[in-house]
């Protein structure tokens, strides 16, 4: 019984996002095309993540552009709907064969906060911008997180935090690798060392309010690098 409920709820869970939240409409998500019983079909998406962890530069600067992009919009949006990925990893997305466009193909565990709602309701400190802090655990894709907090706050660094930590900085782990998406960028860059400066703030900020700051920047750096190498 336990086990029906979960996949219940992971169902529901996964239905409610990519119905809510629609490619159609510009969201990341897989496009949905129908339920049958507990089962949801998608769209065929493309290859996983992580068979580009060792692709060119060209193109990993481009997914990386892209990811922080997804970050962005996810957390900033007309809809005033912040979501919040509470796990991310290299198997969590996807990239379009054709397209070569990222997409998120596990809705399961998101996070939908209703801005509008917070600035109504006012709870405590809902207009201090709320920092996420670094989790240097012994394990993958580890995040640090409050649901309730991101549910209180109307602004929030956690996408940014998710994805730095555990897809682009050096400190992303997964199936025995380590380095993240940008990892061996070419010497001039390396020895620039703008990309990983902004990838350790964006991961781990020493500045208050740093990440904010730094993702920003991070996004303008990549979509920089990205036209230059186009």
């Amino acid at each position: 019984e336990n086990l029906s409920f979960y996949v219940l709820m992971k169902f529901l869970k996964t239905s409610f996002y990519i119905q809510s939240f629609p490619s159609d409409e510009g969201w990341p998500f897989a496009k949905y095309l129908g339920a049958c019983g507990r089962m949801v079909a998608v769209n065929y998406v493309g290859e996983e993540l992580w068979s580009y962890f060792n692709a060119p530069w060209e193109k990993r600067v481009d997914l990386a552009w892209q990811l922080m992009e997804i970050a962005e919009q996810l957390t900033n949006n007309d809809f005033e709907f912040a979501l919040y990925l509470l796990d991310v990893s290299f198997d969590n997305f996807a990239v379009g064969p054709r397209d070569g466009k990222v997409i998120i193909v596990d809705a399961e565990n998101v996070l939908v906060a209703d801005k509008r709602l917070i600035r109504q309701n006012k709870p405590e400190n809902w207009d201090v911008w709320y920092e996420s802090k670094f989790d240097d655990c012994d394990k993958e894709a580890c995040l640090s997180f409050s649901k309730e907090i991101l549910c209180a706050r109307v602004t929030v660094d956690h996408n940014y935090y998710a994805i730095c930590q555990n897809l682009l900085s050096r400190h992303a782990t997964w199936r025995g690798t380590s380095g993240g998406l940008l990892h061996d960028p070419p010497a001039e860059i390396a020895k620039d060392g703008r990309l990983e400066a902004l990838l350790d703030e964006c991961a781990n900020p020493k500045k208050r309010y740093g990440r904010f700051q730094a993702a920003k920047e991070l996004r303008e750096y990549l979509a920089q690098l990205s036209n230059n190498v186009r």
